[in-house]
């Protein structure tokens, strides 16, 4: 595996970027959420889920537990069953409760706002505090590093890294910190539309000829767990 150099990654970066930016200049959300709370209860619930199937089930949700204080005197076994179809619905279901009673107790009822408190609360690691920072508030305090993200930075040759967090750290030193919420939008729908995990459409990407065209190690997926995500 040839690993590039820094200014290579930097050049394949603002091609990657340039190009992301003309197919998808307004990315649309994947999840679909219109407060921080649902986008924190949406995001818990996606890990290991499609987002598709959590979509179809959030309006239910979300109008039955509006807020986290909703939420938080809600029987365990009450919610277990209202997200059995998202999957590992025990683990999940046990670090919403927390969070929410944690939301409650520590931040006044309402999701925090900074990467650090966003932390504090259970079942939230990184990749989910970045998603609700930026889809709820804005703020880019990082790169949320997800199963496209991690492939696609892989296959480019932005990254030789195998765990979540240093493939963000590689990736925040090659984009510019205004565009991190913006990349990993636009490369979840890349990685949809064009580089798949199989049978990715190399004929008709605008990057294929800057591409290393590495495939992940097959150790580099995540193991299937949800205690953080």
């Amino acid at each position: 595996m040839k690993t590039l150099t820094h200014e290579q990654r930097i050049a394949i970066a603002g091609k990657t970027l340039a190009e992301l930016k003309r197919l998808y200049p307004a990315p649309a959300a994947n999840l679909h959420a219109d407060t921080p709370w649902q986008l924190l209860f949406a995001t818990v619930l996606s890990a290991q889920c499609t987002d598709a199937r959590v979509n179809s089930l959030t309006p239910g949700l979300f109008r039955r537990w509006p807020t986290p204080k909703a939420l938080a005197a809600v029987p365990l076994e009450t919610l277990e069953e209202a997200i059995r179809p998202t999957g590992f619905y025990r683990n999940k279901a046990r670090n919403l409760l927390a969070a929410a009673r944690r939301i409650c107790e520590a931040y006044g009822g309402e999701v925090p706002n900074t990467l650090d408190a966003l932390l504090t609360l259970p079942g939230v690691a990184r990749k989910t505090a970045n998603c609700v920072l930026f889809g709820a508030f804005g703020i880019n305090a990082g790169l949320a590093v997800d199963t496209h993200v991690r492939r696609i930075s892989f296959r480019l040759g932005l990254t030789d890294e195998r765990a979540p967090e240093a493939i963000e750290r590689d990736l925040m030193r090659l984009f510019p910190q205004s565009e991190w919420g913006g990349v990993n939008h636009r490369m979840v729908w890349f990685g949809r539309d064009v580089c798949r995990a199989r049978r990715p459409d190399c004929e008709n990407c605008a990057l294929a000829a800057a591409c290393p065209k590495r495939e992940p190690p097959k150790d580099a997926a995540p193991a299937r767990k949800t205690k953080k995500a």
